[in-house]
């Protein structure tokens, strides 16, 4: 797959060397907090991991442990979140929304609407073993109702092939028959359609869903269904449509509103700095006419700032 992240691997990587460098930025009388994100967000992920080990090796403790010691506030919660392994930070970002006062159901949604279902499978591992218990399960006793249903079938990580194209015109039938065409709504039909087609699939059958009924698949979501559901199915159809469009509308609703949703933003840089930063940018700037950069530069300050902006890769 061609890499669409913002981030790269650095190229003449030396993990003691950045160990090193880590651990002078730390030493003595005030931290030079720009040694740290400059380095941190030059390095890949994997190359994180790499200088975890030599810090530990070297100093006989952990990195991690070391940067919270001397970093606080929305910054320490950025670079901690940079030094996971995506896996394990999707994991925990899942534990928190579940273990946490209520049910943080705009993460649920978010992760399990957009991951991969390889991705699902490891995440699940990694949450067994990082939290003991079984991920489905903890979901299961949060949620209910379609809701929770849709969930468990994201869960599976089993999403059919390709297109199926003897279905498409069916697979809009029955969307239309189950929603607009009747009245009350047949939820179980959404879910099962939208929990288990292909993306390809799926942009298909909106197709033929607008021919046949005149209005997006979108619309009629809204008009029929409410809450979780409604937000959960929402998520699916625009991440089936375009992932970069998908986080590209989610980095905009965290800061142009009253207050900067800071969870979301920074979930959303880390988590997508690899895979497809590039790619949502483009999204932003065709989507709402500003720039990522600009938007982030207007709405956060100090460090955190500085190091969303380098994630950001530039200004465009």
């Amino acid at each position: 797959m061609e890499h669409r992240g913002s981030v790269r691997p650095y190229v003449n990587f030396n993990a003691k060397h950045d160990a090193e460098v880590l651990h002078k930025a730390m030493k003595g009388i005030g931290t030079n907090e720009d040694t740290i994100l400059m380095l941190l967000i030059s390095r890949s992920n994997d190359q994180r991991q790499q200088i975890k080990s030599a810090y530990k090796k070297a100093y006989g403790k952990d990195l991690v442990s070391a940067l919270k010691s001397e970093i606080s506030g929305l910054f320490e919660n950025l670079i901690v979140a940079l030094m996971m392994p995506p896996i394990s930070y999707d994991a925990a970002q899942l534990h928190k929304a579940i273990k946490g006062a209520g049910t943080d159901d705009q993460v649920l949604i978010e992760i399990l609407a957009s991951r991969s279902g390889e991705q699902i499978k490891e995440i699940i591992k990694v949450y067994k073993k990082e939290f003991g218990g079984k991920l489905e399960k903890d979901i299961c006793g949060d949620t209910d109702g379609h809701y929770r249903k849709l969930l468990v079938i994201l869960l599976q990580g089993s999403r059919e092939e390709g297109i199926d194209e003897d279905n498409i015109e069916n697979d809009a039938k029955e969307l239309f028959a189950a929603g607009e065409g009747k009245f009350g709504t047949d939820e179980e039909k959404f879910i099962t359609i939208l929990g288990n087609r292909s993306a390809e699939h799926l942009q298909r059958v909106f197709a033929a869903y607008k021919t046949l009924s005149g209005s997006n698949i979108e619309d009629s979501i809204k008009s029929e269904t409410t809450g979780n559901l409604e937000n959960l199915l929402l998520a699916v159809v625009k991440c089936a449509r375009s992932i970069p469009d998908f986080f590209a509308e989610s980095l905009y609703k965290s800061m142009r509103r009253a207050g900067t949703d800071d969870d979301t933003l920074t979930r959303v840089m880390v988590s997508r700095s690899e895979v497809d930063l590039l790619d949502i940018k483009a999204s932003f700037k065709k989507m709402y006419g500003a720039s990522l950069y600009s938007t982030i530069q207007e709405d956060t300050n100090g460090y955190y700032q500085k190091t969303l902006l380098y994630l950001c890769g530039g200004n465009d």
